[in-house]
């Protein structure tokens, strides 16, 4: 059975309703791009799985949905024969966790303290199957490794969920946001896992701030690799949204109301709204408190 280590000090909503607001998983096939000499992207399956090669084995940042663990593997085994020997889970949502159980109980498994509560609560880590759970946890900062093959954990406040991590490789310049920053367009709050509307924004520019001058590329959690201005600008966004939910609650409109005269500024006409009304929703409710 394995054993939690807490480095510092320290229920799942509806997971179809999860599963079906994030960008749509239109290929059922895993595939393998290229970040750098030592960082490699699997697409498919659910959230994008990075896989980091050191000189000991392949560091994995998520597992997908249940039963993609071979199917990752085929990918890791077309650029190394080196096994498995760590998973970092960014968050607790099963498209990022489902398939921490293919690998081996030697594997050792590293998320936010939270994360690992909020996996608790869930069916698939029950019973047996807690041995899948995090081993390693840590609340605000955790270094992985030395030189070429450190990786910095990072935890800025709740957004997506209360335990999202920041998987910073510093040689590369490249970081691992899971779904702090799934994609272009508005988040999904989990507020059963601890997520939060209104602190979203500050965690994204708490985030920005301590990751300026040591990334220019990240890898989000569900599209493709975008320049760190792009995380940036994320945040600014959100922060725009909150603001506008802000002003239009304070003048007494509804929130199906809020989000039909939602207007943002014009360098935003990239971002999607998919999530907006459920956010707007949200974020009034949090208002109230």
């Amino acid at each position: 059975m394995r054993r939690a280590l807490l480095v510092t000090t320290l229920c799942v909503i509806g997971t179809a309703g999860i599963y079906a607001r994030q960008p749509a998983q239109q290929n059922q096939t895993a595939t393998i791009e290229k970040i750098a000499d030592t960082l490699y992207v699997v697409r498919g399956g659910g959230g994008n799985t990075a896989a980091f090669l050191t000189a000991k084995g392949v560091v994995l940042v998520d597992t997908k949905l249940a039963n993609w663990g071979e199917r990752i593997m085929q990918q890791v085994r077309s650029v190394t024969d080196k096994p498995v020997t760590m998973i970092i889970n960014t968050h607790t949502h099963g498209d990022h966790t489902g398939s921490n159980e293919f690998f081996p109980a030697s594997v050792e498994v590293v998320a936010h303290a939270n994360t690992k509560a909020n996996m608790q609560k869930m069916d698939a880590f029950a019973g047996a199957k807690a041995e899948f759970l995090p081993d390693t946890v840590y609340s605000d900062k955790l270094t992985l490794g030395a030189g070429a093959e450190r990786i910095d954990l990072h935890y800025y406040g709740p957004g997506h969920t209360n335990g999202d991590t920041i998987v910073v490789f510093p040689s590369l310049r490249i970081a691992h946001t899971g779904d702090l920053f799934a994609g272009l367009g508005t988040p999904l709050i989990d507020t059963n896992n601890g997520g939060n509307g209104l602190a979203y924004p500050e965690t994204l520019k708490k985030a920005a701030a301590g990751l300026k001058g040591q990334v220019d590329r990240v890898i989000p959690g569900h599209t493709d690799v975008q320049p760190f201005a792009r995380f940036v600008e994320f945040g600014e966004f959100n922060a725009a949204f909150v603001d506008a939910v802000r002003q239009a609650q304070k003048a007494g409109r509804t929130p199906e109301q809020a989000f039909a005269e939602l207007e943002l500024p014009e360098r935003f006409k990239d971002f999607q709204t998919t999530n907006g009304q459920r956010n707007v929703t949200t974020i009034y409710g949090e208002l109230k408190k």
